[in-house]
């Protein structure tokens, strides 16, 4: 269909009540809704904030991957933040989104919120201009920017129920400021509103924050957008602002909008301005990009994104220290690579700002770009549950590198031949699957699925299994069961705190010999596990793991006679998007188990050795006193290993900064988290006391970089 230019006030007087309000509610995860009788195509919403998914979680198409924002505010440099807007604006077309749910701006008032990395500063300015330049480059062919999390979101614990209760000048001053700053600089078509309340009221019902601050004191004019299945009412959230709800079907909207309007709690005008912001946005989403309704979903993979991607995994490096000239390496001389997080790519972190890759690169791969003589060992084990399989199986007969997926309205046969009817097939590799957005016409309220792949190790050993589920799962080697979650289920942080922790089994298996695993799975309805104030946002998913089994003094032994062995060793460890996730706060800021006895060892053996730190927010660093040199690297995006490799053989100057005359450890405010002894109210100080103020007024800073509002 072919769609005329439009003309929102003559349409608004052409709509039905029942036609305003249903423009009120998405359709399905990522539309908006069409009035075909007046020729009002949807548009499409996709993730941010740091790539382009497209409209699916499940089996989703691979997208270019930003450093995280922590990263990037690390960087400083707004021309390269609006070039990597402008990335996201060509794979926002290629996805067929007319609107990108980022920037992400709030606040990280403690280092422990699980979504604090997407965020690009605690330094409310500096987070506001580099938001502004994002949004300049996002918008600069059409795309429309999302502003989040509208306000005061800077944590997930409890996050629907919680209560900010803050003062009004450092609810200005600290957490709306760079939203501010954003607006007056770069226009931002969309906001999005936070799950939890600001001072009584949950935000998107807040007058205060929608209406007198952001409409009327900012004189903004774009659309409000709810988070997902966050709106909590019908006549509250129209009146104070807030234009449309998602994800479809709608829960407050529908008949129940339409009585509030023919009972006068909702004034007809009030609709009208809300639809008016809806079909404005769709208006120049239509008439201002390429990007047709309901676009196929494309890739946009070049080298020249990728150099973009490498630059800026490079730039955003923090050199903590280097006292004594480790940096650069010498790509020409031996180098030992160590840690868990070498050989794996760290490239994003967890929830919403996760998306399919459409390459990565761990930092022992960027080292083996440029050092010739390059020897590895782990040392240990740094997930948090068992590291993904789905890469190191392969399907059944054509031997292609995942495994297979099939769907089941129906459950598993007790015994016997599996006769059942497969709705669909797919092959993947990624076995972290999370069913959220997955659709099929014939797919009944309740239904199952199998995963099937083989498994060949290398050597022989004890190998250990694990099995995550929103749902039920039961994980069988060569027809043996070696995981059952099905009873029992205890709430995990999986799939956003919706699913079960872990259980566990493990199995010798001999090197070189094949094994059929078989994971047989059941919707989120066969589970009698139900997690209260947590987002459910349905479907369920599983995670298989599996690894061969270290033995811990074997292993540190092999990594100290290793870093014995080279001058030149670079230790890699960091958190990961299983530690820091959407969902859920960190319980602390150490690393993962075991890391600092691992880094204390090798340091012990070899004092010239790189500490390379891979995280999205603060950790803590007992050991920094015997380290001589630090990196902090991030979650680096598709190209964060070479990045790595970049920095550390001298390609490029890693940002650094002034040491602080004090102590090396900082008192670091953290506030209670909301479950903490039951608490949904959280109080933030009357004071405007944030790290990064204390820190520039204890050291006196001289920036080579200058930032401008212009």
């Amino acid at each position: 269909m072919r769609y005329a230019r439009m003309d929102v006030e003559a349409l608004i007087q052409q709509l039905t009540l029942e036609e305003k309000v249903q423009l009120t509610a998405g359709v399905g995860w990522w539309h908006t809704a069409a009035i075909e009788r007046l020729s009002i195509p949807p548009i499409r919403l996709s993730d941010g904030p740091n790539g382009v998914r497209g409209t699916h979680f499940f089996d989703s198409t691979p997208s270019s991957c930003l450093p995280c924002g922590t990263a990037l505010g690390a960087t400083w440099n707004t021309d390269l933040i609006y070039r990597l807007g402008r990335l996201l604006s060509d794979e926002a077309h290629a996805k067929g989104a007319h609107v990108l749910l980022g920037p992400t701006v709030n606040i990280q008032r403690g280092p422990l919120g699980g979504r604090g990395f997407e965020s690009f500063s605690e330094d409310p300015v500096l987070s506001g201009i580099l938001a502004g330049h994002y949004v300049r480059g996002v918008q600069r062919n059409g795309v429309s920017a999302t502003m989040k999390h509208f306000a005061c979101n800077d944590m997930e614990s409890a996050r629907m129920a919680v209560d900010v209760q803050i003062t009004e000048r450092a609810l200005r001053e600290v957490y709306l400021l760079p939203f501010m700053i954003a607006v007056e600089m770069a226009s931002p078509r969309v906001f999005m509103t936070a799950y939890n309340k600001v001072n009584g009221t949950h935000a998107p019902d807040n007058h205060h924050l929608l209406q007198d601050i952001l409409r009327d004191e900012w004189k903004w004019d774009g659309l409000v957008v709810s988070d997902w299945f966050g709106t909590y009412s019908t006549t509250e959230a129209i009146n104070a602002g807030q234009d449309l709800e998602m994800p479809g079907p709608t829960r407050w909207r529908g008949e129940t909008l339409v009585h509030a309007v023919t009972s006068n709690k909702v004034k007809r005008s009030t609709l009208d301005e809300r639809v008016r912001n809806i079909l404005k946005l769709v208006k120049h989403s239509i008439e201002n990009t390429s990007i047709p309704p309901n676009a196929p979903e494309t890739q946009l993979q070049s080298e020249e994104n990728s150099r973009l991607l490498r630059e800026a995994a490079a730039e955003s490096v923090v050199l903590l220290k280097n006292d004594k000239g480790v940096l650069p390496l010498d790509p020409a001389k031996p180098v030992a690579v160590i840690g868990p997080n070498a050989d794996i790519s760290t490239y994003c972190g967890g929830g919403s700002a996760s998306l399919r890759a459409y390459h990565t690169v761990s930092p022992l791969e960027g080292i083996r770009g440029i050092a010739k003589d390059v020897s590895f060992t782990k040392g240990l084990y740094g997930h948090r549950s068992l590291p993904q399989i789905g890469k190191l199986l392969k399907t059944v007969g054509e031997q292609r590198q995942g495994f297979t997926l099939r769907i089941y309205n129906d459950p598993p046969p007790s015994s016997g031949p599996d006769t059942r009817k497969v709705l669909e097939t797919r092959i993947l590799d990624d076995s972290n699957i999370w069913f959220v957005d997955y659709e099929h016409p014939a797919l009944e309220q309740v239904w199952y699925t199998d995963i099937e792949g083989v498994l060949t190790p290398e050597k022989t050993g004890e190998w250990d299994f694990g099995l995550c589920v929103h749902g039920t799962g039961e994980l069988f080697i060569d027809g043996e069961l070696v995981v059952s979650n099905v009873v029992d289920q205890k709430p995990g942080s999986s799939f956003l705190g919706c699913g079960t922790v872990e259980k566990t089994g493990s199995r010798m298996l001999e090197g070189g010999k094949s094994y059929n695993v078989v994971v047989r799975w059941g919707c989120d309805k066969t589970s009698d596990l139900k997690v209260s104030g947590v987002v459910d946002f349905g479907q369920g998913g599983m995670r298989l793991g599996g690894c061969p089994r270290l033995e811990p003094r074997q292993a540190l032994q092999d990594t100290v006679e290793l870093a014995k062995s080279v001058d030149q060793v670079v230790l890699c460890v960091g958190t990961s998007g299983e530690w820091e996730s959407e969902g859920q706060d960190r319980e602390n800021m150490s690393l993962p188990p075991g890391s600092d006895d691992l880094i204390s060892a090798v340091l012990q053996v070899n004092p010239n050795t790189v500490v390379l730190i891979q995280s999205g927010t603060p950790v803590s660093m007992p050991w920094v006193d015997q380290a001589s040199t630090i990196a902090q690297a991030w979650f680096g995006g598709n190209e964060a290993g070479n990045g790595i490799a970049d920095v550390l053989f001298g390609a490029m100057n890693p940002v650094s900064h002034p040491q602080s005359s004090r102590s090396a450890l900082l008192t670091v405010l953290v506030r209670q988290t909301a479950n903490h002894h039951g608490k949904t109210r959280v109080r933030q100080p009357q004071c405007l006391e944030l790290p990064i103020r204390r820190w520039t007024r204890s050291v006196q800073r001289r920036c080579a970089c200058r930032l401008s509002l212009v």
